[in-house]
């Protein structure tokens, strides 16, 4: 446990970096801070600072920064001080989303330029997994002879559609029985659970093996396999105007990272059941990629189901408090604003 004073001057140091980009020395620490220490007890402190790993002190500079380590210190030590989820920041950006009624495209787009604007880092929101998304409606129309389109509305507003090869021999108003037993049987699940039913059928009545109800439930089957959830980034210029991304090859590192979507979602995604707003700060992300970068993300639902993550991406030397209350703000409005419905149309 390191002691208080010694948290003090690393709070010190970490809050310094963040607001300005430039090595903080211990006459700055001395003069900003009342700590009533000297100036010669402060440099003592950083200098067992640095050997602890919590900062690091560059070649041409005799100040410190914080180190991947020091930055957790401070995010793990805001959890004990005032949030900012009254702020006029947290207020600006519900008046901003609150009255967003669209389809979830729209809205995740709309969402990913909001976390961008108020942060000024990179955007990032991952549409709702389809596995989890609930059936609203399940749509039958013949495309060709042997060809079927089926169509889902989900309630989170999201339509998947699939053609599938099927027996010519059946009849449109075949067709008509199969949509109404499907929507009957199905609706209100999630595609996931409606995959477990599907096996559960097939397995239950060997009898049913030339039935109508088997066609629809092996059409059922087919149209379940749908691809992986989408990724939204919104602020690249925004980003690349810190001073942290002042060099060709920060510029580089960032733009090859968010150019990988998959990378993206498989980040996102891995944090899709996580309670409340995660930090994971540079090295700590198992990305290559991301060692220099940070994300704070959160995930978003629909009532108590988590549905999608969002969050912001940006530099090590982040202002986490204002990020954490950002995302924190808008996936709660997220959720809010899909619990009570998108708008059709």
């Amino acid at each position: 446990m390191i002691e208080e004073r010694v948290q003090r001057v690393l709070w010190a140091v970490v809050d310094s970096y963040i607001l300005n980009p430039d090595p903080v020395g211990s006459r700055f620490v001395t003069k900003k801070y009342a700590f009533n220490l000297s100036s010669a007890t402060i440099r003592n402190i950083m200098a067992d600072l640095e050997e602890m790993g919590f900062l690091s002190q560059p070649h041409t500079s005799a100040g410190r920064i914080p180190t991947d380590k020091g930055y957790r210190f401070y995010v793990d030590s805001l959890a004990q001080k005032e949030t900012l989820m009254d702020s006029p920041l947290a207020h600006d950006l519900t008046k901003k989303l609150e009255n967003i009624r669209k389809d979830i495209t729209s809205l995740l787009k709309e969402t990913t330029k909001t976390l961008s604007m108020f942060s000024h880092y990179l955007g990032v929101a991952l549409s709702p997994n389809p596995e989890k998304t609930t059936v609203r409606r399940i749509g039958l129309f013949r495309y060709r002879t042997d060809r079927l389109a089926i169509t889902l509305l989900t309630d989170e507003g999201i339509i998947q559609s699939k053609i599938l090869h099927f027996d010519p021999e059946i009849t449109q108003q075949d067709l008509s029985r199969i949509s109404a037993y499907l929507n009957a049987e199905f609706t209100g699940y999630t595609i996931d659970e409606i995959r477990s039913k599907v096996l559960q059928e097939l397995q239950r009545e060997k009898i049913l093996c030339d039935t109508l109800i088997s066609k629809a439930i092996k059409i059922c089957r087919e149209a379940m396999r749908f691809g992986q959830s989408d990724v939204f980034i919104s602020g690249l210029t925004e980003v690349l105007g810190l001073p942290d991304f002042s060099d060709l090859e920060r510029i580089k590192e960032v733009s090859r990272a968010i150019e990988d979507k998959h990378l993206i979602i498989k980040l996102l995604d891995a944090l899709s059941e996580s309670e409340g707003v995660k930090v994971i700060i540079g090295s700590e992300n198992s990305a290559t990629e991301m060692k220099r970068l940070s994300m704070v993300v959160s995930t978003y639902r629909e009532g108590d189901r988590p549905i999608g993550t969002l969050g912001v991406i940006g530099p090590t030397r982040m202002d986490y408090l204002k990020a954490i209350t950002i995302v924190d703000t808008t996936a709660r409005l997220l959720t809010k604003i899909l619990t009570e419905g998108l708008t059709e149309g």
